[in-house]
């Protein structure tokens, strides 16, 4: 039987028995945090039609809860590489409870749309995604996909467990007592699991004490000044997910619409999320075999794959299975990112890298999820903005292929950074 880590030695908890413990707390807090991304497309017909405006308009605390967050995570990231990932957590617990609470007693579509921006997206959903992501890069190295990935799933385990029962509890007691409810549970509950998270990342430690890393600076990602990667990176972040977003925002609706019903639409929802997680598992086992930026590319290429089959099909059980699909096809791209961060910048970066990345990826969800509502209020119809969404997607492609054919030929020290 092995011996214990050693807790004066930052390197030996890497890959140890608390740090899968500490992957456990994590999945739980992304899988509450997210409650704050999902529950508002559940309740936009709900919201639409008690403050009577249009759907671009019913759309928009979802954009701004997007922009909040993308923006959120980038500032938390930083608050975790320099005080560790505790304190945004707890931070975040405080804020998504008093998000929900007001958001339950908004007046107005316009005070309902703040407290979805500010509360529960930049302060509050915020801490549960892109530092948790950075953070357990840093605890991993021989199954670092893997874990990334699961650690990742707790976002889409939150996106299959919370649309079917907000839609239940919207259905029998409101949608304003269910948010209410929601600030009340979270706020505990993060706050419980945000306690155990004291302990510094093993990675982030060693690489502020090696004199040898600090005696040297990084080599260029991909080749790149460090500036236009990360801007690479970016754009590329926000392409997949404007791509991402017509299915994830406007699925209930679109359901509404055909005339299929709202439960229809949350179910689908739900299936959709939980084959993504399914999909993130699966490209964290293919990430540790091939790297981040083939998995990148492989989600991209099946994300258009299903967002192409949107087009022809409408049927209920086409939409399903499109719905399945589409979870399927996606899951993995977005934990990729952090992978591509951590495998080509210093770990000393990874929180304020991963939070930047995360940033554009959570602007793209807002952009797509807006712009989604204004093309049908355009048009009458889902069809553009489906076609909308392929185009986005085709960029995000093609960066990941450059990326790509810019490391191809090289060797990892020419494209990476002295790893810990």
């Amino acid at each position: 039987m092995s011996p214990p880590p050693n807790p004066h030695d930052p390197s030996a908890l890497a890959d140890s028995r608390y740090a899968v413990f500490r992957l456990m707390i994590t999945l739980a807090l992304m899988t509450v945090g997210a409650s704050g991304m999902y529950v508002v497309a559940v309740v936009l017909p709900a919201v639409q039609a008690e403050f009577g405006v249009a759907r671009a308009d019913a759309s928009l605390p979802y954009t701004l809860l997007m922009i909040g967050f993308g923006i959120g995570g980038m500032l938390m990231g930083r608050l975790a590489d320099r005080f560790g990932v505790m304190v945004p957590l707890l931070i975040g617990a405080a804020s998504l409870g008093l998000g929900f609470i007001g958001a339950s007693m908004a007046g107005s579509i316009w005070t309902f749309t703040l407290a979805h921006g500010f509360l529960i997206g930049l302060f509050g959903s915020s801490a549960t995604f892109a530092p948790l992501l950075a953070d357990t890069s840093l605890w991993f190295v021989r199954r670092r996909g893997i874990a990334v990935a699961v650690c990742a799933s707790g976002n889409y385990i939150g996106g299959a467990i919370w649309p079917p029962v907000v839609q239940h509890f919207v259905e029998t007691v409101g949608w304003r007592q269910t948010y209410l409810g929601l600030g009340v549970f979270c706020f505990f509950s993060m706050t419980a699991l945000a306690l155990l998270m004291r302990k510094r990342p093993p990675l982030a430690v060693a690489a502020a004490t090696s004199t040898a890393q600090s005696a040297r600076p990084s080599t260029l990602p991909f080749g790149l000044s460090p500036g236009k990667a990360q801007t690479l990176l970016c754009v590329a972040g926000l392409a997949c997910c404007v791509a991402m977003a017509m299915p994830q925002v406007h699925i209930v609706s679109y359901c509404s619409d055909l005339g299929y019903g709202a439960a229809r639409g949350a179910e689908m929802l739900s299936l959709m999320l939980a084959c993504g997680v399914v999909s993130r598992l699966v490209s964290g086992l293919i990430c540790d075999r091939i790297g981040g930026l083939r998995t990148l590319l492989l989600g991209s290429a099946l994300q258009g794959i299903a967002l192409l089959l949107f087009l022809p099909f409408d049927g209920l059980v086409s939409l399903y299975l499109i719905a399945a699909l589409f979870g399927l096809f996606q899951g993995g791209i977005v934990p990729s990112y952090a992978i591509i961060v951590r495998e080509y910048f210093l770990p000393s970066e990874a929180g304020a890298r991963v939070g930047t990345v995360i940033m554009a990826t959570m602007l793209g969800m807002a952009l797509g999820g807006w712009m989604s509502g204004k093309v049908f209020d355009l048009t009458g119809s889902y069809q553009a903005a489906f076609i909308n969404g392929i185009a986005w997607n085709l960029l995000n492609f093609s960066i990941a292929a450059f990326l790509l054919y810019r490391v191809r030929g090289r060797s990892p020290a020419q494209t990476s950074p002295v790893r810990i």
